[in-house]
């Protein structure tokens, strides 16, 4: 007996409710993770999408600023149920990690003072050291291919770390440079990418595909009345409620200031959450005064060991800039409402991006320029993830950075005589857990933790 209740390929909404949070709760191990769990339950397990599919819907998020992996889950949610479908699995995929990362920040804003939470962090942002590094190195090996990209990932590095030229300039200049090379040398700039199309993996069978060939999906075809209607109501979605702070509070107020800086962030986020946490980090401490140098990797750590997007650790970052600037409002408040705005305003361009251009992916699918200008900023990341590691590494093992301007050239200089030891050794042991032994993320980062936890009480109680 049919399910009335059923689309036309055969899928309730309350069946994909509970796949779509099943997928939430196992979202670890950042987006190749994530997007592992979501092919082997969707394609291998359930048979919902082919292989074809769903590797065409990631390429088309890889193109989008954002968490591709969440994007990923809304785009199917999307194809399978429209738009609530999109919401439901957009939502789930954020929503444990959310509430599990404010849980972590207002425990490490009320009790950071305390010996054993200390503690807990001194070994886990040495560890997440290993997870950049790793990640660095695993983007490299895709992303530069010949000469001209490993040129433009060294142009990318050099123009961020000893020249300071913030982030969204260093993604721009690439994206020329892609649209340029292209015409000149189309070969240098020729897409590069790991997913091989495969007519035996693929699952011809699969209920959404076999519903979109015979036309039952209307919904995934553009219309420009749609683009309009979308692009109107997600507008208001994302910046209405900056416009409400605004002309309540004022544009000097500090959730305001979140909220544009982080809705910027959500529009550049090209690449993932590392290529953009160094200028994020550097903007916090240096710009902002929202958190103190070595903070940012505590709240990385606690976005490595929790479900959900990376880029949860701007929550932490919004968080922690609320509390401690919480005007008229209880610290603990402020702090909170600072997380909704921030998680709110990176968030929500996620789920425009994908309504809005999701019924146009057939039109993306072929273009040369677009494949040229995604393989230049693809490489300039790596760059951008390089300048990552090192400003990372040094804030963690030293204890005192200073930072010297000469004419153009900014530098950071570390002071030898406040190396960390402890530190050091715990990230090179986590290297070496990560590289020669293939230890997993979480269990490197776990197990530095208590090594960082027995060191610190050891040393204190001598």
């Amino acid at each position: 007996m049919t399910n009335p209740k059923a689309p036309e390929h055969g899928i309730s909404l309350l069946a994909a409710f509970r796949v779509w949070l099943r997928i939430a709760l196992l979202s670890f191990g950042g987006p190749a993770g994530q997007i592992a769990v979501m092919h082997r339950i969707l394609i291998e397990e359930k048979r919902w999408v082919s292989e074809e599919r769903f590797l065409h819907a990631l390429n088309y998020c890889m193109l989008l600023p954002g968490p591709e992996a969440q994007q990923l889950a809304t785009y199917i949610g999307w194809l399978m149920h429209r738009t609530i479908g999109g919401l439901i699995a957009g939502i789930l995929f954020v929503i444990p990690g959310a509430i599990v990362i404010l849980g972590l920040s207002i425990l490490y804003a009320g009790f950071y003072e305390l010996k054993f939470v200390e503690a807990l962090f001194f070994g886990i942002k040495s560890a997440v050291l290993a997870v950049v590094v790793e990640a660095v190195i695993r983007i490299g090996k895709r992303a530069l291919k010949n000469l001209t990209m490993y040129i433009i990932a060294l142009g990318a590095f050099v123009s961020i770390f000893f020249l300071a030229v913030p982030f969204p300039i260093v993604i721009l200049m690439a994206a020329i440079i892609g649209l340029v090379g292209n015409k000149l040398s189309p070969s240098k700039f020729k897409k590069y990418t790991n997913h091989k199309s495969n007519t035996e993996n693929s699952t011809p069978t699969a209920l959404v595909d076999t519903a979109i060939k015979t036309d039952l999906l209307t919904h995934t075809k553009p219309s420009l009345f749609n683009s309009v209607r979308v692009l109107s109501i997600w507008l208001v979605i994302w910046l209405g409620p900056l416009a409400i702070i605004f002309f309540t509070l004022g544009e000097n107020n500090l959730f305001l200031k979140e909220g544009l800086f982080f809705s910027k962030m959500a529009v550049v986020t090209f690449g993932g959450a590392y290529a953009v946490l160094a200028y994020v980090a550097q903007q916090a401490v240096e710009n902002y005064g929202w958190l103190a140098p070595g903070e940012m990797l505590d709240g990385l750590g606690m976005a490595e060991t929790t479900p959900g997007p990376l880029i949860m650790i701007v929550q932490f970052v919004g968080f922690m800039g609320a509390y401690r600037n919480p005007g008229m409002l209880d610290p603990l408040t402020a702090g909170i409402l600072g997380a909704l705005i921030t998680t709110w305003v990176t968030f929500a361009p996620c789920f425009l991006w994908i309504f809005l251009g999701a019924p146009f992916i057939e039109l993306l699918r072929d273009n040369k320029t677009l494949a040229a200008t995604l393989t230049a900023i693809t490489a300039a990341i790596v760059g951008v993830i390089l300048n990552l590691v090192i400003w990372f590494s040094l804030h963690v093992i030293f204890g005192d950075v200073t930072e010297r301007t000469v004419g153009i050239i900014h530098l950071y200089i570390p002071i030898w005589d406040t190396i960390n030891w402890a530190a050091l050794l715990i990230s090179a042991g986590a290297l070496i857990a990560t590289f020669k032994y293939h230890i997993g993320m979480i269990p490197t980062i776990l197990v530095s933790g208590a090594v960082g936890i027995t060191y610190f009480f050891s040393v204190n109680i001598a």
